[in-house]
């Protein structure tokens, strides 16, 4: 398995110094949509090019963020194109029906910008977050700048850890995990902190 991933990590590092910032671009673009790329395989080793000199750091977590945020208006957009009698189809092909369809619009309505912000930085969850924003058309700026920071806070991590590192996958995941056992307290403490203010923000408006 380990030499498997490695053969992985060594094609991408080949492919990334052929194609460029366009390649990072176009992988972290299929990695944001359905394609299921990890980002942990992009960024650190374009970052392991960096730290040779070959490549900007910023530019490779610039070009990172925005192939992000392409692919996330890529779902987004087919989530809508798809609409809604297709997806309630879906749900109840998994035992789901029209009200689990219904909740999760008036959730993301209600909550879209917070979960489109904690999505995009937890693994699984990423690739997939932007299709019930589209669903329940979020607003577009608000889904791009919440993508975006979200995006902008995992890539810059990944290149931190790939600039340091360096080609070691095995330090490289071990590093990520630690990292992401950490975010995954920061989102809890983030999700309490939200619900509080919800909650306090749902009562004044109540009042007036």
């Amino acid at each position: 398995m380990l030499e498997y991933l490695n053969d992985i990590i060594f094609w991408l590092v080949n492919t990334i110094g052929r194609l460029g910032y366009p390649g990072i671009f176009f992988l972290m673009f299929l990695e944001s949509t359905f394609f299921p790329l990890p980002s942990e395989l992009i960024i650190p080793p374009a970052a392991y090019l960096a730290a040779q000199g070959k490549m900007n750091i910023f530019l490779i977590v610039a070009l990172g963020i925005m192939g992000n945020i392409f692919g996330a208006l890529f779902n987004y957009f087919l989530s809508i194109k798809l609409g809604r009698p297709l997806i309630i189809k879906m749900l109840k092909s998994v035992g789901l029906g029209e009200k689990s369809y219904q909740k999760t619009e008036y959730y993301f309505k209600e909550h879209g910008e917070i979960s489109t912000f904690i999505g995009r930085l937890i693994p699984g969850i990423r690739h997939y977050i932007s299709m019930p924003a589209g669903l329940a058309r979020m607003d577009l700026k608000k889904f791009i700048v919440f993508t975006a920071i979200g995006c902008g806070i995992w890539d810059t991590i990944l290149a931190f850890i790939g600039y340091y590192i360096g080609y070691n996958q095995g330090l490289i995941m071990k590093y990520s995990n630690q990292v992401l056992f950490y975010m995954l307290i920061f989102i809890v403490m983030l999700l309490f902190f939200y619900i509080w203010w919800y909650k306090k923000w749902k009562k004044k408006s109540t009042k007036k």
